[in-house]
């Protein structure tokens, strides 16, 4: 998948006339790479697009302009892209009652042992990004990947293939089936680059 370079990036005072045509955009592209597993979990597919918004986001947002600096997020954002033959993702704890937050995140303890991606009945399981868990509690937002050997793949872009996230923690328990829009979105980071214009 490409990776976001310096030149992707518009510089604040003409992104901002952009900005709102391109988050509609992107708005209704994460509505098909978000999927929900169970009521307090999702997970939104990273491709070069949605890296490309949050990292142009981020620049505009802190007014960076020190081109340094600007290389830098990119570099920290590009770490987000899945490589080849892998899809990357973003999983969310979402609990909206602040009095809830602390026990849901204590509750999930370990849940980067326990979600899998499964294509036709073939698990691959989400390899998840160090230090974003303690002994006690897990953070709200943790960066995975999945790897996917060469027959998921191929699964995977076939459209009468069977695509579901699974969490199988003790003390949470889904799957969610992915529809077709989710699935082809996904099938396309394993063959294109990607690009938004």
């Amino acid at each position: 998948m490409r990776r976001v370079t310096l030149e992707d990036i518009i510089g604040p005072a003409r992104y901002a006339g952009l900005r709102g045509d391109r988050r509609r955009r992107i708005i209704d592209l994460k509505r098909i790479r978000r999927v929900a597993l169970g009521d307090r979990v999702s997970v939104v597919f990273e491709n070069f697009e949605t890296i490309l918004f949050q990292t142009q986001e981020m620049v505009f947002v802190e007014r960076i302009t020190d081109l340094d600096l600007v290389r830098q997020e990119v570099e920290v954002y590009n770490g987000l892209l899945p490589e080849a033959g892998e899809l990357s993702a973003t999983l969310l704890v979402e609990v909206t009652e602040q009095a809830q937050i602390r026990p849901a995140l204590e509750a999930l303890v370990g849940l980067d042992e326990h979600v899998r991606l499964e294509i036709d009945g073939r698990p691959t399981r989400a390899l998840f990004e160090s230090g974003r868990s303690q002994a006690d509690r897990i953070s709200a937002v943790q960066y995975l990947r999945f790897s996917l050997d060469a027959d998921c793949r191929a699964s995977l872009c076939r459209p009468d293939s069977r695509v579901e996230l699974v969490a199988d923690h003790v003390n949470y328990q889904h799957r969610t089936t992915l529809d077709e829009d989710q699935r082809a979105s996904l099938a396309a980071d394993l063959t294109t680059e990607g690009s938004l214009s």
